[in-house]
């Protein structure tokens, strides 16, 4: 398999921003879960356990020292129900490199507008793509997302269906293009 399909790259050291602690302290949990149901004997179970929930508190207070209060956040920002008001809150209070948190934000069906539109800028491309495919993302912040040269954020504009009929028709143009080149 190629290095592009399995979307690792070389990056060098990469920040711990809450997407990485997330996904760590996710990965410990699981360990964790599996751990109980294997046959050890007990002392090298409850070692193997205590370790795990020492590197799963660690995780928990890296992202608390992140932003203090992050799982209570993650739940708000989880429920439908979160007004656009409450996610407009919570964005303008999150530290940049609460990249989990924001990712969040941008993918959720009621986040406003002029959230979106600051979203379109933020370093962790995932948010940037949730803001391109988001119906609710302002027009004039589609087209400076389709002039993007650092990737392709233009394809999912071209399918958004908040587009301008025209933009759209532009970008499908262009996606026919590139492909006949190849």
């Amino acid at each position: 398999m190629r290095r592009v399909d399995t979307g690792q790259r070389r990056l060098g050291r990469l920040p711990r921003t809450t997407q990485i602690l997330f996904g760590e302290r996710q990965s410990l949990q699981n360990a964790l879960r599996l751990l109980r149901s294997t046959r050890l004997p007990a002392e090298r179970r409850r070692l193997e356990e205590g370790l795990l929930r020492q590197m799963i508190a660690i995780r928990t207070r890296e992202l608390e020292a992140i932003h203090p209060g992050w799982d209570a956040r993650v739940r708000r920002v989880a429920r439908r129900a979160t007004s656009a008001g409450e996610l407009r809150r919570l964005t303008r209070r999150a530290p940049r490199e609460d990249y989990y948190l924001l990712r969040l934000i941008s993918d959720h069906p009621s986040a406003p507008a002029d959230v979106l539109a600051r979203l379109a800028r933020h370093p962790y491309r995932a948010v940037r793509q949730n803001v391109a495919r988001h119906p609710r993302t302002p027009i004039p912040t589609l087209r400076a997302l389709c002039r993007d040269r650092r990737e392709p954020l233009w394809y999912l504009v071209a399918f958004n269906p908040s587009a301008p009929e025209e933009l759209r028709e532009q970008l499908r143009a262009r996606i026919q293009r590139q492909g006949q080149r190849r």
